[in-house]
Protein backbone atom coordinates (compact mmCIF):
# COMPACT_ATOMS: atom_id res chain seq x y z
CA UNK A 1 0.00 0.00 0.00
CA UNK A 2 1.15 3.15 -0.54
CA UNK A 3 1.05 6.90 1.50
CA UNK A 4 1.38 10.07 1.20
CA UNK A 5 3.68 9.40 -2.42
CA UNK A 6 4.29 12.32 -4.05
CA UNK A 7 6.82 11.90 -6.81
CA UNK A 8 7.40 13.88 -10.26
CA UNK A 9 9.07 13.02 -13.45
CA UNK A 10 10.48 16.21 -15.54
CA UNK A 11 10.24 16.26 -19.38
CA UNK A 12 13.10 14.44 -20.53
CA UNK A 13 14.76 13.55 -17.47
CA UNK A 14 15.21 10.40 -16.15
CA UNK A 15 13.98 9.10 -12.10
CA UNK A 16 15.08 5.93 -10.43
CA UNK A 17 12.82 4.74 -8.22
CA UNK A 18 14.52 2.50 -5.93
CA UNK A 19 13.63 0.44 -2.57
CA UNK A 20 13.64 -3.01 -0.95
CA UNK A 21 10.89 -5.96 -2.05
CA UNK A 22 7.65 -5.03 -1.23
CA UNK A 23 8.64 -1.11 -0.92
CA UNK A 24 5.59 -0.35 -3.57
CA UNK A 25 7.63 0.31 -6.58
CA UNK A 26 5.74 -2.09 -8.75
CA UNK A 27 2.75 -0.46 -7.63
CA UNK A 28 3.38 2.84 -8.03
CA UNK A 29 4.52 2.55 -11.70
CA UNK A 30 1.09 0.34 -12.24
CA UNK A 31 -1.21 3.36 -10.40
CA UNK A 32 0.56 5.54 -13.40
CA UNK A 33 0.26 3.52 -16.03
CA UNK A 34 -3.32 3.40 -15.21
CA UNK A 35 -3.68 0.05 -14.29
CA UNK A 36 -4.38 0.54 -10.66
CA UNK A 37 -6.61 3.28 -9.27
CA UNK A 38 -5.60 5.31 -6.20
CA UNK A 39 -8.36 5.37 -3.37
CA UNK A 40 -6.90 8.74 -2.95
CA UNK A 41 -4.87 11.20 -4.30
CA UNK A 42 -4.21 12.10 -7.75
CA UNK A 43 -1.90 11.09 -11.34
CA UNK A 44 -1.19 13.98 -13.44
CA UNK A 45 0.05 13.76 -17.00
CA UNK A 46 1.93 17.13 -18.51
CA UNK A 47 -0.32 19.15 -15.98
CA UNK A 48 -3.78 17.15 -16.71
CA UNK A 49 -5.63 15.11 -14.17
CA UNK A 50 -5.65 11.81 -15.35
CA UNK A 51 -6.69 9.68 -12.37
CA UNK A 52 -9.79 8.64 -14.18
CA UNK A 53 -8.46 7.73 -17.44
CA UNK A 54 -8.41 3.97 -18.12
CA UNK A 55 -4.34 2.64 -19.26
CA UNK A 56 -5.44 2.47 -22.95
CA UNK A 57 -6.27 6.45 -22.57
CA UNK A 58 -3.04 7.46 -21.01
CA UNK A 59 -1.15 5.40 -24.19
CA UNK A 60 -2.57 7.68 -26.34
CA UNK A 61 -1.11 10.56 -24.20
CA UNK A 62 2.54 9.12 -24.62
CA UNK A 63 2.25 7.16 -22.02
CA UNK A 64 4.40 3.72 -22.32
CA UNK A 65 4.76 0.73 -20.07
CA UNK A 66 7.59 -1.89 -19.94
CA UNK A 67 6.20 -4.10 -17.17
CA UNK A 68 8.50 -6.52 -15.12
CA UNK A 69 8.42 -10.28 -17.05
CA UNK A 70 8.85 -8.82 -20.59
CA UNK A 71 5.57 -6.81 -21.60
CA UNK A 72 4.98 -8.73 -25.04
CA UNK A 73 2.37 -10.88 -26.81
CA UNK A 74 4.06 -13.68 -26.75
CA UNK A 75 1.96 -15.73 -29.37
CA UNK A 76 2.28 -12.93 -31.79
CA UNK A 77 5.46 -12.98 -34.56
CA UNK A 78 7.90 -10.30 -33.34
CA UNK A 79 6.83 -8.16 -36.37
CA UNK A 80 3.25 -8.50 -35.22
CA UNK A 81 4.14 -7.01 -32.03
CA UNK A 82 6.27 -4.28 -33.07
CA UNK A 83 2.80 -3.89 -35.88
CA UNK A 84 0.71 -3.62 -33.31
CA UNK A 85 1.73 -1.09 -31.14
CA UNK A 86 2.92 0.97 -33.73
CA UNK A 87 1.04 4.56 -34.72
CA UNK A 88 -1.01 3.59 -37.45
CA UNK A 89 0.68 4.48 -40.36
CA UNK A 90 3.97 4.11 -38.96
CA UNK A 91 4.12 -0.01 -38.84
CA UNK A 92 6.83 0.04 -41.86
CA UNK A 93 9.28 3.06 -40.21
CA UNK A 94 8.26 1.33 -36.39
CA UNK A 95 9.82 -2.26 -37.80
CA UNK A 96 12.75 -0.44 -39.41
CA UNK A 97 13.90 1.53 -36.47
CA UNK A 98 13.57 -1.31 -34.38
CA UNK A 99 15.75 -3.57 -36.66
CA UNK A 100 18.06 -0.83 -36.80
CA UNK A 101 17.88 -0.84 -32.51
CA UNK A 102 18.61 -4.30 -32.31
CA UNK A 103 19.91 -5.89 -35.42
CA UNK A 104 19.45 -9.23 -33.86
CA UNK A 105 15.80 -9.05 -34.06
CA UNK A 106 15.73 -8.58 -37.66
CA UNK A 107 16.50 -12.02 -38.26
CA UNK A 108 13.79 -12.99 -35.96
CA UNK A 109 10.62 -10.88 -37.57
CA UNK A 110 8.50 -14.14 -38.50
CA UNK A 111 9.30 -15.61 -35.02
CA UNK A 112 6.46 -16.22 -32.19
CA UNK A 113 7.78 -13.76 -29.36
CA UNK A 114 7.27 -16.88 -27.05
CA UNK A 115 10.03 -18.57 -28.47
CA UNK A 116 12.58 -15.75 -27.86
CA UNK A 117 15.34 -16.17 -25.23
CA UNK A 118 14.49 -13.66 -22.24
CA UNK A 119 16.96 -10.95 -23.92
CA UNK A 120 15.31 -10.78 -26.82
CA UNK A 121 12.21 -10.38 -25.76
CA UNK A 122 13.13 -7.57 -23.20
CA UNK A 123 15.05 -6.13 -26.52
CA UNK A 124 11.37 -6.49 -28.17
CA UNK A 125 9.71 -5.02 -24.92
CA UNK A 126 12.17 -2.13 -24.86
CA UNK A 127 12.49 -1.43 -28.77
CA UNK A 128 8.82 -0.64 -28.94
CA UNK A 129 8.95 2.42 -26.70
CA UNK A 130 12.40 3.38 -28.61
CA UNK A 131 10.82 3.14 -31.97
CA UNK A 132 7.24 4.67 -31.03
CA UNK A 133 8.60 7.77 -28.90
CA UNK A 134 6.79 8.07 -26.32
CA UNK A 135 6.87 11.09 -23.97
CA UNK A 136 7.12 8.86 -20.17
CA UNK A 137 8.47 5.46 -20.24
CA UNK A 138 7.71 3.65 -17.33
CA UNK A 139 10.35 0.57 -16.98
CA UNK A 140 10.38 -1.98 -14.21
CA UNK A 141 13.25 -4.47 -14.06
CA UNK A 142 14.47 -4.22 -16.93
CA UNK A 143 17.97 -5.92 -16.85
CA UNK A 144 16.10 -8.29 -14.62
CA UNK A 145 18.05 -12.19 -14.93
CA UNK A 146 19.85 -10.92 -18.16
CA UNK A 147 23.63 -11.17 -19.32
CA UNK A 148 25.65 -8.26 -19.07
CA UNK A 149 26.24 -7.55 -22.83
CA UNK A 150 22.35 -7.43 -23.00
CA UNK A 151 22.00 -5.26 -20.73
CA UNK A 152 24.78 -3.01 -21.38
CA UNK A 153 22.89 -2.72 -25.10
CA UNK A 154 19.06 -2.44 -23.21
CA UNK A 155 21.01 0.68 -21.11
CA UNK A 156 22.35 2.37 -24.50
CA UNK A 157 18.87 2.60 -25.91
CA UNK A 158 17.77 3.92 -22.28
CA UNK A 159 20.02 6.54 -22.25
CA UNK A 160 19.44 7.53 -26.13
CA UNK A 161 15.29 7.98 -25.04
CA UNK A 162 16.47 10.31 -22.85
CA UNK A 163 19.47 12.00 -24.46
CA UNK A 164 16.16 12.80 -27.32
CA UNK A 165 13.92 14.16 -24.52
CA UNK A 166 11.58 11.06 -23.53
CA UNK A 167 11.02 10.95 -19.57
CA UNK A 168 11.85 7.68 -17.86
CA UNK A 169 10.85 6.55 -14.23
CA UNK A 170 13.25 3.53 -13.52
CA UNK A 171 12.58 0.76 -11.34
CA UNK A 172 16.11 -1.72 -11.81
CA UNK A 173 17.95 -4.36 -9.85
CA UNK A 174 21.21 -2.77 -10.67
CA UNK A 175 21.14 0.21 -8.66
CA UNK A 176 24.68 1.96 -9.35
CA UNK A 177 23.35 1.64 -13.53
CA UNK A 178 20.31 3.23 -12.59
CA UNK A 179 21.77 6.21 -10.23
CA UNK A 180 23.93 6.55 -13.10
CA UNK A 181 21.38 7.31 -15.80
CA UNK A 182 18.73 9.08 -13.48
CA UNK A 183 18.95 12.73 -12.83
CA UNK A 184 16.96 12.29 -9.70
CA UNK A 185 15.72 9.26 -7.41
CA UNK A 186 13.24 8.36 -4.82
CA UNK A 187 13.12 5.60 -2.19
CA UNK A 188 10.20 3.84 -0.82
CA UNK A 189 9.99 2.23 2.10
CA UNK A 190 6.55 -0.17 3.17
CA UNK A 191 4.78 2.43 0.63
CA UNK A 192 6.12 5.80 1.77
CA UNK A 193 9.03 8.18 0.06
CA UNK A 194 11.80 8.17 2.67
CA UNK A 195 14.30 10.29 -0.05
CA UNK A 196 13.86 12.00 -2.45
CA UNK A 197 16.44 14.08 -4.66
CA UNK A 198 20.03 14.03 -6.76
CA UNK A 199 20.71 11.04 -7.91
CA UNK A 200 23.88 11.76 -7.02
CA UNK A 201 22.99 11.92 -3.18
CA UNK A 202 22.49 8.02 -2.73
CA UNK A 203 26.34 6.91 -3.49
CA UNK A 204 26.73 7.47 0.17
CA UNK A 205 27.33 4.34 1.34
CA UNK A 206 24.96 5.15 4.37
CA UNK A 207 22.22 5.59 2.53
CA UNK A 208 22.07 2.58 1.12
CA UNK A 209 22.91 0.47 4.26
CA UNK A 210 19.47 2.28 6.12
CA UNK A 211 17.06 2.15 3.49
CA UNK A 212 17.80 -0.39 1.17
CA UNK A 213 19.36 -3.21 3.82
CA UNK A 214 22.44 -3.94 1.87
CA UNK A 215 26.03 -3.40 2.08
CA UNK A 216 28.51 -2.05 -0.02
CA UNK A 217 29.12 -3.77 -3.39
CA UNK A 218 25.45 -5.64 -3.23
CA UNK A 219 22.61 -4.74 -4.61
CA UNK A 220 18.76 -5.34 -4.18
CA UNK A 221 18.96 -8.15 -6.20
CA UNK A 222 20.91 -10.26 -4.17
CA UNK A 223 24.26 -11.79 -3.92
CA UNK A 224 26.77 -9.80 -5.61
CA UNK A 225 30.51 -10.31 -6.39
CA UNK A 226 33.07 -7.80 -6.12
CA UNK A 227 32.13 -5.68 -9.17
CA UNK A 228 28.99 -5.42 -7.18
CA UNK A 229 27.10 -7.72 -10.03
CA UNK A 230 24.25 -10.14 -8.76
CA UNK A 231 24.69 -13.59 -8.94
CA UNK A 232 22.09 -14.45 -11.13
CA UNK A 233 21.70 -17.11 -13.95
CA UNK A 234 22.00 -15.24 -17.20
CA UNK A 235 19.25 -15.12 -19.89
CA UNK A 236 21.37 -14.94 -23.17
Amino acid sequence: MLRDVTLRVPAGGAVALLGPNGAGKTTLLRTVSGLLRPTAGQVYFDGAKVTALPAHRRVRLGLCDIPEGRGIFPSLTVRENLVLQSPRGREKQTVDVAVEAFPRLGNLLKRTAGTLSGGEQQMLALVRAYATEPRLVLVDELSLGLAPLVVDRLFEILTAMVERGTALLLVEQYVTRALELASEAYLLARGSVVFSGPAADLSDADVFEHYLSIDVGRDTAGQADDSGTPRRAPDE
